[in-house]
Parts: structure tokens; C-alpha cells; sequence
């Protein structure tokens, strides 16, 4: 079973220069999703990292910031909050938020890189998030050793492994009501084989050598923002990624794509349509741009800010912070 879907299976078609050739203009759908990337600081500096979060930035949302959130949040509409960076768990106002949130009845994601948690300041915060039913994405590019330490530095497998195993012990990925998706996402520049396919070989590898539970898979893309992009420049293979990404333009996906759903605000309360717009600095239009000045009627009647960078979330089976986006991703 291959997990890659390589740049050899290109075909040699005519290439399309812009996204909106294909897609059209996108309409936002009314928010569902809050996600709050509340920080860059993190402890590891993965060579994918579109937003390039690192243990040298310091970038941190305000509580005020995080109180506007709160605040928008309080009037209904959104049935998550996801809580990204960066290391969210890292924030120091991280779990007097959470707090708050776990009294408000949306519910509340947390997007962990694994490590984080078992860093000296993180100590009991995996407890602390179990009680309050927080659910866990957590980032774990492939079961092999090598090709993780490749993405995301050396001993991470270890102390990935580490913590899922901690997880396990108290409740996520084997008890209702404590979901532990993984995420997987190509450490080479091609798309993710089938979500379903990767899934078993997740299930079968981390159960027979770790004894390791979790509750399902998601499957990413690596979009050509950030650190990536600058890594395909560096291999002179950012030409290639993006014919592969035009070339697997799949259009039953549009309906599904998670800008249209999420309302995404940047550590100083600047709204994006997706955290890779985020990355980019291209924040939305046609609505104010800051979370004091947040409006859903204009939010949700929105034009969706596109770009070539979008072929990287419509390519194949479709790619978003959900993973795959087709009903069928074989």
C-alpha cells in the first residue's frame, strides 16, 4: 500500500495559472469553527510549518484578544473552538481559557504537536484537559521513526510515542468522549495516499509496536506556504508541487472546503478565512478584519480570498484541518 501519491504520476495537461479559473468565487457559509492560533511559540520547528512557529517566537494573543473571542463565542453559532499554533498548550493564559470555554457548550479542540505536553510547564495538563472533555488532534506525520525525526526533528518520535501512551493511560483514544485523531501529512512533496488505507496502517503499526490506541486518522496535504514552500525552493521542486497539486484539482471537494466554515484569528486578533491565508497575511475581505470589530451577517455573506495556494486543499481527495474532504478517498 503506498502512502504517497508521488510527483511521477503527473500528467503533462495544460496548466492552470489561477485558482479562481477553476473554482469560481467562494461564498462563506456562516462560521462554525472558531480557530484561535493564540501563539508561534512552540517547542519544536517542524520543516512544514506554514505558520514557521518555532522555539525563537514569542508571538502571544493577549487575554484581551482572547476575551473578545470568548465574547463572540457567548452569542451562539459555533459548535468548535480549536485552540492551535504554535504550542497552544505552551500559552500561559492557556488553561485558565480552556476553563472558561468548558463551561460555554461549544466544544473545545485542542491541536497538540504530542511534545508539548510533556514539557515541565505542561505537567498535569493532559488531566487537566481529560475533566473537562477536551478533544486532542494530534500531529504524528508517519509511525516510522526515521521519516518523523526527518519532519519535525530528532527524539520527537520518541517523546511523540511517549505521549501517546501517557494519553492512552488516562482515557483518550480508548474511552468515549475522549477522541485522539492523528494527523498525517507527506514528509516529500506529494499528496497523502487514502485516508482510510493510512488509517489501518496507522492502526496496525502503532498498535503491534506500541500497544498504542487512537480513535481515527486524518490525512493533510502540505500546502505551499511557509517553511514547505521554502523548503521545495531550496530542492528546486516548487515548480513540480504545484503542477501536481493544479493537475489534481478535484471540484467535488468546493462544498467542503473549511474556509467557508471557519472563522480563523491570528495571535493579535486579525480575522482570516483559513489558517493558511493566516500564514500569508491575506486576512478577509468585504468584513471587518478584526475580532473587536467582528460582524457575522458580512462574515457570512463574504467572498472567500483564494489563491494559488488553494490547489493545495483541493488537490485529490481534498485537504483541510479535518482531513480528506472526499465521501470516498480510495
Amino acid at each position: 500500500m503506498s502512502m504517497l501519491k508521488g510527483v511521477e504520476k503527473l500528467d503533462n495537461g495544460p496548466e492552470i495559472t489561477d485558482f479562481a479559473e477553476k473554482a469560481g468565487q467562494l461564498q462563506g457559509l456562516g462560521p462554525r469553527v472558531m480557530q484561535l492560533n493564540i501563539t508561534r511559540y512552540c517547542n519544536q520547528g517542524c520543516t512544514h510549518c506554514h505558520v514557521e512557529a518555532s522555539p525563537s517566537r514569542f508571538e502571544m494573543m493577549s487575554q484581551e484578544t482572547l476575551e473578545s473571542a470568548f465574547d463572540i463565542l457567548k452569542t451562539g453559532g459555533f459548535a468548535f473552538v480549536e485552540l492551535t499554533g504554535g504550542a497552544p498548550e505552551l500559552h500561559p493564559f492557556f488553561p485558565e481559557f480552556v476553563e472558561q470555554l468548558s463551561g460555554l457548550g461549544v466544544q473545545t479542540v485542542v491541536r497538540t504537536n504530542l511534545t508539548a505536553l510533556l514539557e515541565p510547564e505542561a505537567e498535569g495538563l493532559a488531566a487537566y484537559l481529560k475533566e473537562r472533555g477536551v478533544h486532542l488532534i494530534a500531529s504524528l506525520p508517519c509511525y516510522l521513526e526515521e521519516n518523523v525525526c526527518k519532519q519535525r526533528g530528532d527524539g520527537v518520535f520518541a517523546k511523540s510515542i511517549t505521549a501517546l501512551r501517557m494519553l492512552n493511560r488516562i482515557g483518550y483514544g480508548t474511552q468515549a468522549g475522549l477522541p485522539l485523531v492523528l494527523v498525517y501529512n507527506p514528509v516529500e512533496p506529494c499528496l497523502p495516499g487514502s485516508q482510510t488505507e493510512l488509517e489501518e496502517s496507522y492502526r496496525k503499526e502503532l498498535d503491534r509496536r506500541f500497544g498504542i490506541s487512537f480513535s481515527r486518522l486524518i490525512a493533510l496535504a502540505n500546502m505551499p506556504v511557509g517553511r514547505f514552500r521554502k523548503y521545495l525552493q531550496e530542492q528546486d521542486k516548487e515548480t513540480e508541487y504545484m503542477k501536481l497539486l493544479k493537475a489534481s484539482f478535484n471540484p467535488e471537494v468546493l462544498p467542503q472546503l473549511m474556509c467557508r466554515r471557519n472563522l480563523s484569528v491570528d495571535w493579535d486578533g486579525t480575522l482570516y478565512d483559513c489558517d493558511f491565508n493566516l500564514s500569508l497575511t491575506k486576512p478577509v475581505q468585504g468584513t471587518p478584519a478584526d475580532i473587536d470589530q467582528f460582524d457575522r451577517t458580512s462574515f457570512t455573506d463574504r467572498t472567500i480570498v483564494t489563491g494559488e495556494h488553494c490547489f493545495g486543499c483541493t488537490a485529490g481527495s481534498g485537504s483541510s484541518c479535518g482531513g480528506a474532504l472526499a465521501v470516498d478517498d480510495r
